[in-house]
């Protein structure tokens, strides 16, 4: 009874009260800054900015312009909902009101409410709320899409990490979107499967590029990574290609091609879907071979048939998988630039090909305005 008294007692109900209150304002700070809380803090603090503003206008115009309410409206239009501003707007529009009735008409002088700043105010009004109205239907406030934007890159780039190897083998992936963006058309998934015996690696290029490809390059991505290892190896294409078919995109094939590599005997098959092919280097002459499978490109017709063709690394030797952006250019055809790719790739023979993917699109499709991604896979001496 002690025990319940001491619980019940003024003191200690005062300091749930608190807690109770500390949980509810971190609450709805986050909810706020995900959007999914009220909007009310963000137009009880503009509505103060603008009075004030107001008065120091009235005090001193010549420092504190009458157009410097295009700040709290520049600011409710990345913050408010287009309900909220219309009344933030109304609060700005009387400020104006009583700011020339104060300073007096605007051919008495400068530092006045001139029909050049009501324009500016009113401009910056109009542009806010069709944001707040874009933004609404949409459905993403401002304070969550760039960080939605930033996971969705992350997601990608997680997905096309490759899994570690054991020792006698070193893989790396580069991938360069087109002019510089964030998001890209290219992505690789990968995954070992047979008891970590097999690599399986799919290198896929989704037609587009950058931003425009981005979305259906993480929707594909993901729905690969799904299929990979869960079907066998022959299975996984012809899967594919109907998952694309269902989607019914107006701008829906994309080219792939799937490695199976067993890790312990260095066989490999390689299926393709319409993919440039892929390069594999013999330690022992010193050639580069190309290995091209037959297959067509995907979501283009149902049935369609991936022919696998077969090779084998031995110690020394480089597979590179990549995508046409890397060789294929406005002003040389493929054969050319896969050309200058094993040219530039001899000069990493000596090196083991150690950081070697990044400087090949570096050195052979610096500039190309789109997407490239380069795999590569070497089994060590």
């Amino acid at each position: 009874m002690a025990r319940r008294a001491g619980a019940d007692s003024y003191p200690a109900r005062l300091r749930k009260s608190a807690h109770r209150a500390r949980v509810a304002l971190r609450k709805s700070g986050v909810d706020y800054f995900r959007g999914d809380g009220s909007d009310w803090i963000a137009l009880a603090g503009l509505l103060l900015t603008i009075p004030a503003i107001t008065c120091a206008t009235l005090v001193n115009p010549v420092w504190c312009s009458p157009a410097a309410l295009v700040l709290p409206i520049v600011a409710g239009g990345l913050l408010l909902r287009p309900a909220s501003l219309l009344g933030l707007y109304a609060t700005a529009a009387t400020a104006l009101i009583v700011e020339s009735l104060g300073l007096g008409p605007y051919q008495d002088g400068p530092a006045r409410v001139t029909p050049g700043i009501v324009l500016v105010v009113a401009a910056c009004g109009f542009f806010g709320l069709i944001l707040a109205q874009f933004r609404a239907r949409v459905g993403v406030p401002w304070r969550r899409g760039g960080t939605m934007l930033f996971d969705l890159r992350e997601r990608i780039r997680v997905q096309s990490a490759l899994p570690r190897l054991p020792q006698g083998w070193h893989r790396e992936m580069a991938l360069r979107p087109a002019g510089g963006q964030s998001f890209s058309g290219d992505f690789v998934v990968a995954a070992r499967t047979n008891g970590g015996r097999t690599l399986e690696a799919v290198l896929t290029d989704v037609s587009g590029k950058g931003m425009d490809a981005g979305s259906r390059a993480l929707l594909l991505s993901g729905a690969f990574g799904g299929l990979l290892g869960s079907l066998p190896p022959h299975g996984f294409l012809p899967a594919a290609n109907g998952y694309l078919l269902r989607q019914d995109w107006d701008e829906g094939f994309a080219t792939s091609i799937h490695l199976v590599l067993d890790l312990e005997s260095g066989d490999y098959e390689l299926l393709s879907a319409g993919h440039p092919p892929a390069l594999q280097l013999h330690s022992g002459s010193g050639q580069w071979e190309e290995k091209a499978a037959e297959g067509p490109l995907l979501g283009v017709y149902d049935g369609a048939q991936f022919d696998a063709v077969k090779g084998s690394l031995a110690p020394g030797d480089v597979l590179m998988l990549f995508t046409d952006g890397l060789v294929e250019a406005s002003d040389r055809d493929i054969a050319e630039g896969i050309d200058r790719l094993t040219g530039e790739a001899d000069r990493y023979v000596a090196t083991g090909f150690e950081g070697a993917a990044w400087h090949l699109i570096e050195a052979c499709a610096k500039d190309v305005n789109d997407d490239r991604a380069l795999l590569l896979l070497s089994r060590t001496s």
